[in-house]
């Protein structure tokens, strides 16, 4: 033994036993959300065990989920790089309601899916430009997007329901044909979180977006372009 072992204080010893193990599932992210969602099945089966546990109702769950889970895979970008965005709902609305309108309706539905993206990327980059290099606040910035783009939907759609023209089939097949008793919107919804999932853990962007998140300032003495 040297000098130093000698010298060192003998501090108490924490056995790694059963205890650690179950202090460890407490530390799980999101337990509480998982909690919620097994509630309200269990609500769901008890109330109404006629209608909550039938294929068709889980096939139904999964493809409304589908619609907005893309959309959520997006904020999950924004919400772990530090940021906050409060106008994806609206944007949503005015991408489907421009994407619908009779003139764009007119080209195709190939077009009005291109037509729906360029909605999404325009006004994201918007957003991105005046939060990054206009200084301005996320919550601001995004608050005055979700009243433009709420706004904006309203006017365009006459405050009425947008319908698919039958030559515009396509975009109705994507909710309505189903591959191993699926919606198309489910696997879409699969392929876009596999997606996220790789950028945020497989790729240098996904490190760095975790990094600006946890700190910023650490993150630009790394070298690392935080705005």
């Amino acid at each position: 033994m040297t000098e130093v072992d000698q010298a060192a204080p003998a501090g108490p010893r924490v056995a790694a036993g059963p205890g650690g193990r179950f202090g460890r599932l407490g530390e799980v992210r999101h337990l509480g959300l998982v909690a919620a969602l097994v509630l309200l099945a269990i609500v769901g089966l008890v109330t109404r065990p006629e209608n909550f546990a039938t294929s068709s109702n889980l096939v139904s769950i999964l493809a409304l989920a589908s619609t907005i889970g893309v959309i959520t895979v997006g904020m999950t970008f924004v919400i772990i790089g530090g940021g906050i965005d409060l106008s994806v709902g609206a944007l949503m609305a005015l991408a489907s309601v421009w994407a619908t309108t009779l003139a764009t309706q007119s080209y195709g539905p190939v077009v009005m899916i291109v037509c729906a993206v360029l909605v999404g990327v325009g006004a994201g980059l918007l957003n991105g430009i005046l939060i990054a290099y206009g200084r301005m606040v996320p919550f601001i910035a995004t608050l005055a997007m979700m009243v433009a783009g709420r706004g904006l939907a309203q006017r365009m759609s006459n405050q009425r329901t947008q319908l698919v023209q039958p030559d515009n089939s396509l975009i109705v097949d994507l909710s309505t044909t189903r591959v191993l008793g699926l919606p198309l919107l489910v696997y879409v919804f699969a392929l876009v979180v596999l997606i996220g999932w790789l950028v945020l853990n497989r790729t240098t962007f996904g490190r760095r977006t975790y990094a600006v998140g946890g700190n910023p300032e650490a993150a630009r003495l790394a070298g690392i372009d935080v705005l």
